[in-house]
């Protein structure tokens, strides 16, 4: 669940752009009679047409990225069925951190390119090559890397971080490219590509895949005889995506131009440029505060990042939980447009603040969960469909308070950007407000198995501890490893006070910030 949501990135709002030009459309005439049905439809229609296979190419171009981080999201269910300590749980969790970072390589992107194969294929193509590249390699070497009691964690994770560089690499390609490669008055069509694109590529990597690849699932609703494998498994569906990924590729490289694209508005400052600007923008001392406050307002809310591994801990399928995002989508789709017209105001910030508190409250309520979802096991293994009901119900109401959080910091962002400097104020706002998600969750992941204790009961054992080494030792004396002291609810109590203790701290900095003048957050070019 946590996947999904810490991947969610900010796009502008194109509606304003489409419907003013739906509106110019319809005020044309169109033979002889603009009120006629027929030439609505026509016009309404007409306006994006002509973008038709840009429109297309953007939509599978950011599918394609959406696979790798879907496949990422889920890695962690698999360790998860392997008994996998949280220390390498947390070492893994470092492969979603080039899309926090990329800033960092963002402007020789835009700025370094070969004129004569294009500004952006000079990216878009190697990026996707070394994609398709590793997923084929790690088709015939998961057995080992990924197979047996002790997966290789390391090796994914050096894999899965290349593959997210790329993707992210590609994702910066891939939007300079939208500006060029859309019409203007259609360019706002760039976010709508985005937003679903690397959702469905998502979806794709992480829910279906999951579905797919469980044994459980495919024998309850896809045979009639049942089998000990799925459909699929990881090897033959990073196979498959490999030879997309070299299909599409080339057939880009060699069909599609970029000399006859539209460059009117496709200025580049220079790559050096842009890290001096970069550098005093986040120089300006309220920006600072500001960077400061998006860095550490999500530390009273880092143990959410366990909850799921908890949860299949206690039993919960991965493929069920991976199921339990298909209805949050509509949700995570709607949630903005519906938050948007609460933090369109001047104190954005307000229902920033409030959604903090909520989300502590959450801190408390998972634990709850957590603590309470073993006496809802029944005999079988199995859970009734109520205890489904109450997390279903329980993500519904924290995605409201996350998506406040949300909307709320990209409204203030937009709002304090300086306009003279295009989107580099507000990219790199948006980049330390993602940072500040990533780092909280890769520290909770890190610490929680030092913060367990887990004692040998019984058998003819000495252990005092019963830690993952001397786990076989203690079963073959006899005896039972069990968790005395469970670091997972430790954290969910250091993260509270943490929390409560930043809303003291920085409640009073954040309502001054939003009551700064605008002109306190230019830079000086």
């Amino acid at each position: 669940m946590n996947g999904l949501n810490a991947r969610s990135r900010s796009r502008n709002n194109e509606t304003q752009l489409e419907n003013s030009n739906f509106v110019d459309m319809k005020s044309g005439e169109t033979n002889g009679n603009s009120n006629s049905p027929e030439s609505l439809i026509s016009s309404k229609m007409h306006w994006w047409y002509e973008d038709r296979s840009s429109v297309l190419l953007l939509l599978f171009l950011y599918i394609l990225q959406g696979i790798p981080l879907g496949l990422a999201g889920s890695i962690p269910m698999l360790l998860a069925a392997k008994s996998i300590d949280y220390k390498q749980q947390a070492l893994f969790s470092f492969v979603f951190w080039p899309f926090s970072i990329k800033l960092l390589w963002a402007p020789l992107v835009d700025g370094a390119y070969i004129q004569n194969f294009g500004r952006r294929k000079t990216w878009l193509v190697p990026t996707q090559y070394v994609i398709g590249i590793i997923m084929m390699i790690l088709s015939f070497k998961l057995d080992s890397i990924l197979g047996g009691s002790e997966p290789d964690v390391w090796k994914l994770t050096v894999c899965f971080f290349i593959l997210n560089f790329c993707a992210a690499t590609q994702d910066i390609a891939v939007d300079g490219w939208a500006l060029t490669m859309l019409s203007k008055k259609n360019v706002g069509l760039a976010s709508t590509c985005n937003s679903v694109g690397q959702t469905a590529g998502y979806f794709l990597g992480y829910v279906v895949f999951l579905a797919l690849e469980s044994a459980d699932f495919c024998n309850k609703y896809l045979r009639f005889v049942p089998q000990e494998v799925g459909l699929i498994n990881l090897a033959g569906f990073m196979y498959f995506w490999a030879i997309v990924f070299f299909i599409t590729t080339t057939l880009v490289m060699l069909f599609k131009s970029e000399t006859t694209e539209n460059h009117s508005d496709d200025s580049s400052n220079g790559v050096v440029s842009t890290y001096k600007l970069l550098f005093k923008i986040i120089c300006l001392p309220n920006v600072l505060q500001y960077v400061v406050i998006l860095l550490t307002a999500k530390i009273g809310f880092a143990s959410e990042s366990i909850v799921a591994l908890k949860l299949i801990e206690c039993g919960i399928h991965k493929e069920t939980l991976a199921l339990l995002a298909i209805p949050l989508t509509p949700l995570q789709i709607a949630l903005p447009l519906v938050i948007a017209k609460y933090t369109s105001g001047p104190r954005p910030l307000d229902i920033f603040l409030k959604a903090v508190r909520y989300r502590l409250i959450f801190t408390v309520w998972f634990a709850a969960v957590i603590y309470w979802t073993p006496s809802f096991k029944q005999a079988d293994g199995s859970f009734p469909y109520y205890y489904f009901g109450i997390i279903l119900v329980t993500y519904f109401i924290h995605q409201v308070a996350l998506y406040s959080m949300f909307v709320s910091v990209m409204a203030f962002n937009a709002k304090i950007s300086d306009p003279k400097i295009g989107g580099t104020y507000m990219t790199l706002l948006n980049t330390v407000a993602n940072l500040g998600g990533t780092w909280p969750s890769t520290l909770a992941l890190w610490y929680v198995g030092a913060l367990t204790t887990t004692n040998c009961v019984g058998g003819t054992s000495n252990l005092a501890n019963c830690d993952k080494e001397s786990k076989a030792v203690c079963e073959s004396s006899g005896g039972t490893c069990v968790t005395t002291i469970d670091g997972f609810y430790i954290e969910c109590a250091i993260c509270l006070v943490l929390g409560v203790f930043w809303l003291i701290w920085k409640s009073g900095t954040v309502r001054r910030l939003q009551n700064m003048g605008l002109d306190r957050w230019r830079c000086p070019t």
